[in-house]
């Protein structure tokens, strides 16, 4: 289709691009008018589409809701939707911003989402990029619709003002899910299309392990989307491929080393290492001038090196053992959680037991996400301890000699990958580290670069993994101790369901139907359940930040019970709670929470309070934790205490904790739903992430290589032969 040309009136300096108004559009007045005439009617109000011309896509599964009440129309969200939600109250909007905003047609029933992501064309990646100030020198195009953006944008913008920093966790979540990445979207569609910020979405690229598994794809859902879908969840720029490569590159220089120190002199050893030219002469590559450095060895002359160094420099030692590092593969496999290597006649009998973890759980992909540059992820992919050796000595992938190779592997990598909402708002995908084993946070120079690029008074809103008391927690204690930015928001979403379920409602299972309480009114069991939610909003206010709670309303859910809810996070000390249907609506369906969301940020004063100081030893920092969940006190069993002792010698211990703990309750226990106090957490080892930077406690037992069930989402997946559209995505 033919497409506007981007603008070409904006001031040539990047500074000022972020600055200019953006230009209305002439049709405001009119969608305004239909808007308020639908209002007097007391009729649920159309998203009001621009006049068709040739920016605009109008698609047939985009078309205005038939007539009737709104109580006919069905909604296919899950067992418990009936019917489609209502929309929020009038509100006089503002004329439609931006070129590249368009209004959607919201159909009812809603289709499936890679229907409604497949029916609307996305706009030339360049045209988003030029309405949020960039230049074609500030970054690469991967294809017509995604673009890495270059980190050169932040020395561009050093001296301009940072926007607003939101954040968006979740009470404990159903294994269903209760839609932060729908509502992080929806969210920012509500900023960006109805409320004329300047605002960016940043989130985690989604592992193909998921989104050919049971859980699916992660582009959001319903009208609150990333576009293109099918490209969010399948490959993107490339990423999750260069830490898969990058990780197993690690993984050979390990089984390498061992086997060539096993069958080889010093000496020789030596000799191979630091071979003659063709005059003669020994060098050392410059990597192994770090691991000298590491011994205390100042020489840099091959020849000079004494035996006991030259011993000492080309002999790791390392500790079968003691060896973490596994190798990955982006696919869910539970047949390689174990595996035996070393088998064949040319290993000479060097078998050892090793196992594949799925690529998002990678240390990589947590450096990635924790990194702030260039030269700091070549610095952490240097210092990623891989093993010990026999004398109990951290061995790196330095003293491997390996850290520059990863980083060229991840040097593309680096850069966060733009791409767009379903309203036409700008999104920074990048990185997506594990939410039990590490982080579970999208990446440090993403929201660095958007704030930069929102400026003052725009909007950055990005997505903390699983419910607050994992996601929003390592946010705080770890992300923002690494990148220095202070939230001035934290959005806590919640579901009438999930708290059903705390208040004791029956189990929740994926792929099968909800009980009947969760699809009929049941206030008391509402308000049992506000005690997780409650715990949630008292443990993220610590942190110095106003809260918002996010109701994401299902047509099934009544009036009195999301009152309950209302009236509990109000008393709890949220700073305001607002319901939301931006599933249903899109960004409509998110305005008053954008609103909630504006005022909280502009009336924040604290400063952000950590939950432990770097400073306390090991053991004090899991206490913390343990106490902030609402346990009575830690448990340690003998190799959890060993592993601390070791950190400690080594120098770690002044790292901050990451937990590995279920997420599906407070406690270490999936079943003890609610707010558990009294518990004894118990701690049954203790591993460390020395490159990405923190120390990770086992809370139970974590795996990093999900399996398949009986049907996976891949059923379902296929492309339509005749388009080349991809079909079957969730």
């Amino acid at each position: 289709m033919d497409l506007p040309a981007p603008p070409t009136n904006y001031p040539k300096t990047l500074t000022s691009l972020i600055l200019c108004r953006r230009r209305p559009d002439a049709g405001a007045a009119r969608r305004q008018e239909a808007i308020n005439n639908c209002a007097s009617r007391r009729l649920p109000r159309p998203i009001v589409s621009p006049p068709r011309g040739p920016s605009v896509r109008h698609h047939s599964l985009l078309q205005p809701a038939p007539p009737g009440p709104a109580s006919d129309r069905v909604v296919e969200r899950s067992s418990a939707v009936v019917a489609q939600p209502p929309l929020p109250p009038p509100l006089l909007l503002p004329e439609m911003p931006s070129p590249t905003i368009r209004r959607l047609d919201v159909a009812s029933p809603v289709p499936a989402d890679i229907d409604i992501a497949n029916s609307v064309e996305p706009l030339p990646i360049a045209d988003i990029a030029a309405e949020l100030g960039l230049g074609p020198e500030h970054y690469d195009l991967y294809g017509r619709y995604k673009a890495k953006v270059l980190l050169s944008v932040l020395d561009d913008l050093k001296a301009q003002q940072d926007g607003y920093y939101v954040v968006v966790g979740g009470i404990t979540p159903t294994p269903l899910g209760e839609g932060k990445s729908t509502t992080t979207v929806g969210l920012c569609q509500a900023l960006g299309a109805f409320l004329d910020k300047k605002v960016v979405t940043c989130l985690r690229q989604p592992s193909q392990g998921p989104t050919f598994g049971i859980k699916g794809g992660a582009a959001g859902g319903g009208y609150s989307q990333v576009i293109p879908m099918d490209e969010f969840n399948l490959h993107l720029t490339g990423d999750i491929h260069a830490i898969t490569a990058a990780n197993n590159l690690l993984a050979a220089a390990i089984d390498t080393r061992i086997f060539h120190e096993n069958s080889q002199s010093d000496k020789a050893l030596f000799n191979r290492l630091c071979p003659t030219n063709k005059e003669g002469k020994r060098r050392f590559a410059d990597v192994m001038l770090k691991r000298l450095t590491k011994l205390g060895i100042s020489k840099t002359d091959p020849n000079e090196l004494t035996p006991d160094e030259v011993r000492r420099f080309a002999r790791l030692d390392i500790d079968p053992e003691s060896i973490t590092w596994r190798r990955v593969m982006d696919v869910n496999d539970r047949f390689l959680r174990k595996i035996t290597i070393g088998q064949g006649p040319e290993e000479k009998g060097m078998v050892r037991e090793t196992g594949f973890d799925i690529s998002v759980a990678s240390e990589i992909m947590a450096v990635l996400a924790l990194t702030t540059s260039l030269a700091d992820m070549r610095e952490r992919l240097g210092r990623m301890v891989i093993g010990n050796s026999k004398s109990g000595e951290p061995i790196t992938a330095d003293d491997l000699g390996v850290g520059g190779a990863l980083t060229v592997l991840m040097k593309d990598a680096i850069h966060p990958t733009l791409m767009q909402t379903l309203e036409g708002t700008p999104v920074l995908v990048h990185a997506g580290p594990f939410a039990n084993i590490a982080h579970g946070n999208s990446s440090i120079v993403a929201d660095k670069i958007a704030l930069k690029l929102v400026g003052k008074g725009g909007f950055v809103v990005t997505e903390a993994g699983f419910g607050a008391d994992i996601g929003t927690e390592k946010f705080m204690d770890i992300k923002c101790r690494y990148s220095g930015l202070v939230p001035q928001c934290a959005i806590i979403v919640a579901t009438i369901r999930a708290l059903k379920m705390h208040g004791g409602g029956p189990d929740v299972v994926a792929g099968k139907p909800l009980d009947h309480a969760y699809v009929s009114e049941n206030v008391a069991l509402v308000e049992a359940g506000c005690v997780n939610l409650a715990k949630h909003i008292a443990n993220t206010r610590s942190y110095g930040v106003n809260v918002v709670v996010a109701i994401n309303k299902f047509a099934s859910d009544t009036e009195a019970e999301m009152n309950a809810v209302r009236n509990a996070s109000m008393a709890a000390g949220a700073f305001d709670a607002v319901v939301c249907t931006h599933h249903a609506h899109g960004g409509k369906g998110a305005v008053e929470l954008g609103l909630a969301v504006q005022r909280a940020c502009e009336s924040q004063l604290e400063p952000l309070k950590f939950l432990y100081p770097l400073e306390s030893s090991i053991k004090e920092k899991i206490e913390s934790i343990a106490k902030f969940y609402g346990a009575s006190g830690v448990e340690y069993s003998e190799q959890a205490e060993k592993q601390i002792d070791m950190y400690t010698k080594q120098g770690f211990s002044n790292l901050p904790i990451c937990m590995a703990k279920t997420q599906y309750s407070f406690s270490h226990v999936p079943s003890m739903k609610g707010a558990p106090t009294g518990f004894v957490l118990p701690i049954r080892d203790v591993r460390a992430s020395i490159g990405a930077g923190f120390i990770y406690p086992l809370v139970g037992t974590m795996s990093t290589m999900p399996g398949l069930p009986t049907r996976p989402c891949f059923y379902e997946i296929d492309v339509d032969t005749a388009t080349g559209k991809v079909m079957g995505l969730s």
